[in-house]
């Protein structure tokens, strides 16, 4: 190869290399968190967790000088303590409200699609109630599993509390607000209600759908079956989407992180944990 060869070569590699990495395309989603050093604080919907812990994982085996931190609480959690400044992320499965907004101007991102399911005990040999038998369970107004289909055994009542995301949705969107039983064993966070019921064969709960697996089942609504793909077509109603929250304008770091759990490899994340992504970068 002559010297005008080798020169034309040369000027065909730089110019590869320009092209590649000016094309977010051809980069990995990581690329973003390249010389970027920090601490991220994440509080607020128990749903959210395994997404938020892989990308956390992904992130920080990708550049150890960040350091992300996730804890639950529930979206009232969340809310608050995003906006009083002690997390940088707060999550809530539901809208923030006119009020919350106004209050600690908070920011949302939407990132995942969910349906939150009534579950029973994978024993339990009902395979579906009518939302009006729902309403009259989760009341107390019917107490006895043989009054719905199944066996003679009292119902025994699973909920979350009112800062619960998952609560509110399935409060508003399937018990229209109406009104819950006082005995309701109240529990902490979607995995939690997920070992309450996987252990009490007279159990009946609701979760994110994203959290059903083998140890729980989940019933069908008025025929419908609790699944993903009914919640993204519609024939499901339960359904909300989960956020990310910022006080304002996220920091660079901050919005790194928002931008990965957004792309293409936290579509990945966010469609392994059975929930479905509403959009990638």
């Amino acid at each position: 190869m002559g010297k005008n060869g080798g020169v034309s070569t040369l000027l065909v590699l730089v110019l590869m290399g320009l092209l590649f990495f000016s094309n977010p395309a051809l980069c990995g989603d990581l690329d973003s968190f390249a010389g970027l050093e920090g601490t991220i604080n994440i509080a607020g919907g128990t749903a959210h967790i395994p997404v938020m812990n892989d990308a956390a994982k992904a992130i920080m085996t990708y550049n150890p000088k960040i350091r992300i931190t996730i804890e639950g609480g529930g979206s009232g959690i969340g809310v608050q303590k995003v906006g009083e400044g002690l997390v940088d992320i707060g999550n809530t499965g539901r809208p923030l409200s006119e009020d919350e907004i106004s209050k600690y101007g908070l920011k949302s991102y939407p990132f995942a699609l969910d349906g939150v399911a009534i579950v029973v005990h994978p024993d339990n040999p009902l395979t579906g109630l009518s939302a009006q038998q729902a309403k009259d369970v989760f009341a107390g107004t019917i107490a006895n599993w043989k009054d719905v289909g199944g066996k003679d055994a009292p119902i025994h009542l699973f909920g979350r509390d009112e800062a619960s995301g998952t609560r509110e949705v399935f409060w508003e969107k399937l018990l229209k607000k109406g009104p819950v039983a006082t005995a309701t064993n109240i529990v902490p966070s979607n995995g939690a209600m997920k070992v309450a019921v996987s252990q009490d064969k007279d159990a009946i709960g609701y979760v994110s759908i994203g959290h059903v697996d083998q140890s729980i089942k989940a019933l069908a609504l008025d025929g419908v079956a609790a699944t993903q793909e009914n919640a993204m077509n519609g024939s499901y109603p339960v359904v909300r989407k989960l956020y990310m929250n910022t006080k304002g304008e996220p920091s660079k770091l901050v919005k790194a992180f928002i931008d990965y759990v957004m792309s293409s490899e936290g579509a990945e994340i966010v469609k392994k944990h059975g929930y479905i992504p509403l959009q990638t970068k």
